[in-house]
């Protein structure tokens, strides 16, 4: 019976070894000494298999997803979230008009174009709060003015608005936004244009949102099973604990090969630190960014308490007025008798 991570995956190295490599070479000692002692043993556990790697990690991620060589994952996970089968043909540069700000809670980004010409973005937001509605309206804007430029300029005189296809943003949140916690058992959020008459119109944006966090408190309410070949991908990207891996490709098999590929890249003890290193990197600067944004928003609140409790003072000023204005006509009235 497999007892943990390391009898599944043999090839994971020893504690005693990763470190004997870094110690063998100056420049990864430099990096593994300059950080913190939690942030060292958590970099051990996740080589040696003591806990998890969080698969969504931006150089994790694109080396399992990659279309490149293996596109049957990339396949088997869209075709799961859109609940359509979907094959994708090729990856699209991301050169989208966002600002370079909004990068900053940004965990992972990927663009594909399917078989049928539509268009996916899939991303992977940190937090949720500071990803409204309207910004994902505006990603989905601009890849739909991407294909319709590309469309116009390969067809020419051909061209029609009937050949633009779906555009579908796919927005995974590791902390969604409140409005999604009073859903507290739905993982999977569909939202399309429709008319308030029942005519039918083909318009071609669709945006999925799945919040991670949720979903997690619901497995774990659930101790832990997985119901859906969905719920098996939502696992391996949100569930680092060694156990739920265990479980994971116990019930769904072809999920060990993707972590197999996982701790292959963990014997690259350099570039895993790279990837370590970026992501300790990227949370300090969310962490600043986050505060400041917390702050802003605290700031925003007060300043809206304020407003409101000027303007009921200056309705009870009015009151104050009103009423002093009618003692008077009052006493005037009385003065005239």
């Amino acid at each position: 019976m497999t007892r943990g991570l390391k009898d599944a995956f043999p090839m994971l190295w020893s504690r005693e070894k990763v470190l004997e490599y870094i110690n063998m070479h100056a420049y990864l000692k430099g990096i593994f000494d300059e950080w913190s002692r939690e942030e060292r043993e958590e970099f051990l556990d996740i080589c040696t298999g003591v806990r998890g790697v969080k698969t969504l990690y931006d150089g994790f991620f694109k080396e399992i997803m990659n279309p490149e060589y293996a596109p049957q994952r990339l396949n088997d996970f869209l075709s799961n979230v859109l609940e359509r089968q979907v094959r994708v043909t090729k990856v699209l540069p991301n050169d989208s008009t966002r600002l370079t700000d909004e990068n900053s809670l940004l965990i992972m980004d990927i663009v594909v174009e399917f078989e049928d010409g539509a268009i996916g973005n899939v991303e992977v937001q940190k937090m949720g709060y500071l990803f409204p509605g309207e910004r994902s309206a505006c990603y989905s804007a601009d890849l739909l003015l991407r294909q319709y430029k590309r469309l116009r300029d390969e067809k020419k005189r051909e061209f029609s608005y009937r050949d633009i296809r779906t555009v579908y943003t796919i927005i995974l949140f590791e902390h969604s936004p409140k409005v999604f916690q009073t859903y507290s058992r739905m993982y999977r959020h569909c939202f399309e244009q429709k008319s308030d008459t029942g005519i039918q119109l083909e318009i071609p944006q669709k945006f999925i949102y799945i919040p991670l966090d949720i979903f997690r408190k619901k497995q774990q309410n659930e101790n832990g099973s997985i119901h859906n070949k969905l719920e098996a991908w939502l696992t391996f990207f949100s569930r680092d604990e060694p156990e739920m891996i265990l479980r994971l490709i116990k019930e769904y098999p072809e999920f060990k090969a993707l972590y197999g590929d996982v701790y292959e890249l963990c014997r690259n003890v350099e570039g895993v630190m790279q990837i370590f290193s970026k992501e300790l990197l990227e949370m300090d600067r969310n962490t600043v960014k986050l505060m400041i944004d917390e702050m802003q928003e605290e700031i925003e609140k007060q300043k809206e308490e304020i407003r409101e409790k000027d303007e009921v003072l200056k309705q009870k000023d009015k009151e104050v007025e009103d009423a002093k204005q009618r003692i008077k006509e009052l006493e005037k009235q009385l003065g005239e008798k």
